[in-house]
């Protein structure tokens, strides 16, 4: 190295120590306040970056994350023409400039021009001067500040300050804040006259904010537009079409979409400052819109939450926490999205599909809807009335509720809730409690975000998911059902026609939905899920604070808003198509009461034909009754004397021709459902007189007692309330259900009395059920109140 090298280095080592030196002494002496990255708010963005929400700092300044690689090009073109064209060549400061505005300002005895650069104005952003900004002193602190910045920043920081912390107006600062705030885009979407307009916006905020003086503001933007031509920056041609646009600017507003799930996400990552989620914003919007409609009429203090979820990504498409997020009547802070409800019917689906795994019934399953006990559990249906036999897919779309706790005990609570807790439904119960047989009619606690990953199983091939809000989330798929149990119990669900249709699948092209309600019990929550090829929907309605919304429940409150939000979702082709079934799924025409295919050899054994839908080319057979019943389900072989049809026994005093035959037998509380032809088709022939007792004829024979059948009843003349009888059913000691018009009306005990007012005119049924199957019927009418 040469001398003139070595001093050369020297100096220059020299002077950067000096340098060095006297920054590290200004630090010490007037320590640069660069913003806390801590307290400069967040925003959380739709998929496509529309704020949902934004959140304040501690200063209630609302501001948006700016990046200048997501700023439009026009706009930092327009600033730096416009502002401080030097600012990627200058050290903070611009000599020249502030020399001119020196000279300016002896020689007019005040501020003329500003001479700042980009930079001094982060400086006077960052460290605002207490006795105003254009005093001689002012400016040299804003120097000293402007040199500070450029020795700890890059320029491109110190320019993303800039477009953070830029005041726009209000309590709105940064161009993001202000684009969206002002012209309702994405400072990366501005128009060349948009990008002038928020450019030279910062200078005066208040006088030219263009949602109060458009005018003013349109004179500030054209200033902008003459220096980009002057300067050359922009052709004359883009600056006139740049004249020509209007100044047009909304009432600034603070957007608040999916506010709840807003709050979750800033309350889950509380260092990020730009959060984006995987919500769609004009679904999201459409769906606010709806609910807000929706329920304007329904009762004081109702709220509802919803969720849309994409089956395939099982990212959220829509979340609606409560009906409005600012009411509080309604407690709209309160986001029941992940609160902790009674979950009614809905978790029915699941159960009648591990049924269907563990091969105990298909879909054509021979089921009884009669009064049971379970024990000491005695469930009834939602609106009291039974059904008697119906099948597996009958009793799952009208949610009949003896069926499914029927199965439950025989699938059992315990494994039910452990498959249930492995999909991702980690069912709340009561301090002390466990699985039980009332889970199933709501007796638990669930969350409908997963309640709407359970149920998108079933348009999943089974697999159930945890609902995804960022798209980084990881995925968490489990198992739930077989494809085959999945793809049979969406078509059950599929298969039940719309409110108001008359058929199952709507032949409009609207798309197929599986869906299924739920009440819990005293109307606190009404419930509604449903699932098309792409998306799961969930609805819940009712009131946060658990009181109860008499006469509201799913089927008459969630359900209309469950179609309306599948209406409003993006239509793709195949949505109105139906799903082939799996290799596994095979439809056969099922025989009750047995349950099994139609055998040509007994054709006498198929008393009814349900199609069915089998999986695994299992065939389950009618479940047999628990408990002591007259008989169960099942083929009765006996012999019968080939002349006389007697049933014979195995000890005849006397010769007989003997003959095998076979009966197919109902459930035995099925029996005051079936016709006349079907009793007498599964009765068992007399025994010959000449046989000892088979022990087969050994059954109970129920008789009420009290009201005749056939009778005609009238209220005494002038009286005031109905006919109030006293009746008994005699032949058992077991428990007696009561049906009028297959509706329960009350229960009594071997002999015991049952009271009932019997007012509403016209002819009725009254039914007398044991437990053990025996039971007894008498028809009467009533004659209308004299005068009437």
């Amino acid at each position: 190295m040469t001398r003139t090298a070595r001093r050369r280095l020297l100096k220059t080592t020299l002077a950067g120590l000096l340098m060095a030196t006297g920054a590290m002494l200004l630090d010490l002496a007037f320590p640069l306040p660069l913003p806390d990255a801590r307290d400069a708010g967040a925003v959380v963005l739709a998929a496509d970056g529309t704020p949902l929400r934004a959140f304040a700092d501690r200063g209630g300044i609302w501001r948006y994350p700016a990046d200048p690689g997501e700023v439009s090009p026009r706009y930092l073109e327009a600033l730096l023409a416009y502002e401080d064209s030097w600012f990627w060549r200058h050290p903070g400061v611009n000599p020249l400039a502030l020399l001119r505005a020196g000279g300016q300002w002896l020689r007019h005895g005040r501020v003329v021009s500003g001479g700042s650069t980009l930079t001094m104005q982060v400086a006077r952003i960052i460290d605002p001067p207490a006795g105003g900004s254009r005093t001689p002193w002012a400016k040299a602190r804003q120097v000293l500040r402007a040199l500070q910045l450029e020795a700890h920043l890059s320029k491109r920081e110190i320019l993303g300050l800039y477009l953070d912390r830029a005041p726009f107006g209000g309590t709105i600062e940064g161009v993001e804040a202000a684009s969206w705030a002002y012209l309702g885009k994405s400072a990366s979407k501005l128009s060349d006259a948009e990008a002038a307009l928020l450019v030279v916006l910062p200078q005066a905020p208040s006088r030219w904010r263009p949602d109060r003086e458009p005018e003013a503001a349109r004179a500030a933007r054209d200033k902008v537009l003459d220096r980009m031509a002057s300067t050359g920056t922009w052709t004359a041609r883009e600056v006139a079409d740049a004249r020509i646009e209007p100044v047009v600017a909304r009432s600034l507003h603070v957007p608040r979409h999916a506010a709840l799930l807003a709050r979750r996400l800033r309350q889950a990552h509380p260092r990020e400052r730009r959060i984006t989620s995987t919500i769609d914003i004009d679904l999201q919007r459409t769906l606010e819109a709806r609910v807000a409609s929706y329920f304007s009429d329904l009762p004081p203090r109702t709220s509802a939450a919803l969720l849309v979820v994409d089956n395939a990504t099982m990212e959220a498409r829509a979340y609606v926490g409560s009906v409005e997020f600012a009411d509080a009547e309604r407690l709209g802070h309160v986001d029941m999205v992940r609160a902790w409800r009674s979950p009614g019917s809905t978790l029915k689906p699941f159960l009648y599909g591990l049924a269907i795994d563990d091969g105990l019934i298909h879909s054509g399953s021979l089921m009884v809807d009669a009064p049971q006990s379970f024990g000491d559990y005695r469930p009834g249906n939602f609106d009291a009335a039974y059904r008697g036999p119906v099948s597996a897919a009958e009793a799952l779309q009208l949610s009949l509720n003896v069926p499914a706790v029927d199965l439950l005990d025989r699938v059992g609570p315990v494994r039910f809730a452990a498959r249930l807790a492995h999909a991702g439904i980690d069912l709340h119960w009561p301090r002390g409690a466990a699985p039980n047989l009332s889970m199933i009619l709501g007796g638990t606690g669930a969350r409908l975000e997963d309640l709407v990953g359970a149920h998108a199983a079933l348009n999943r091939e089974g697999l159930a998911g945890r609902v995804r809000y960022r798209p980084d989330d990881p995925r968490a798929d489990r198992r739930l059902l077989s494809p085959g149990a999945a793809w049979i119990v969406r078509w059950i669900l599929e298969d039940n026609p719309r409110p108001g249709s008359a058929d199952s699948f709507d032949a409009s092209g609207r798309a197929r939905v599986a869906w299924k309600t739920g009440t819990s019990y005293g109307f606190r929550d009404a419930w509604a899920l449903g699932g098309t090829r792409r998306h799961t929907v969930g609805v819940w309605v009712g009131r946060p604070d658990g009181t109860p919304l008499p006469g509201q429940y799913g089927a008459v409150t969630a359900l209309p808003l469950l179609f309306e939000v599948v209406n409003a979702l993006p239509r793709h082709r195949g949505d109105a198509a139906a799903a082939p079934p799996p290799p596994d799924v095979a439809a056969i025409e099922a025989c009750w009461p047995l349950g099994l295919p139609f055998d040509p050899q007994a054709p006498s054994l198929c008393r009814r034909r349900h199609d069915a839908w089998t999986l695994a080319g299992v065939v389950p057979p009618t479940a047999a009754e628990r408990g002591a019943r007259l008989w169960s389900a099942g083929v009765e072989r006996f012999q019968v004397d080939a002349v006389t049809g007697e049933r014979l026994s195995a000890d005849c005093a006397r010769p007989h021709r003997r003959l095998a035959t076979e009966r197919a037998r109902w459930p035995a509380l099925a029996s005051p459902w079936l016709t006349s032809a079907e009793r007498r088709a599964a009765a068992l022939p007399p025994l010959a007189a000449d046989c000892v007792d088979d022990g087969r004829s050994g059954h109970e024979h129920l008789a009420i007692e009290g009201l005749d059948d056939r009778a005609t009843l009238a209220a005494a003349p002038g009286a005031t309330r109905g006919l109030r009888l006293s009746l008994r059913a005699v032949g058992s000691d077991a428990r007696i259900r009561w049906l009028l018009d297959g509706r329960l009306v009350g229960e009594s005990v071997g002999g015991g009395r049952f009271e009932h007012d019997f007012g509403e005119p016209g002819t009725h049924t009254l039914t007398a059920l044991a437990e053990t199957g025996a039971w007894a019927r008498v028809e009467f009418r009533v004659l209308p109140p004299t005068g009437r």
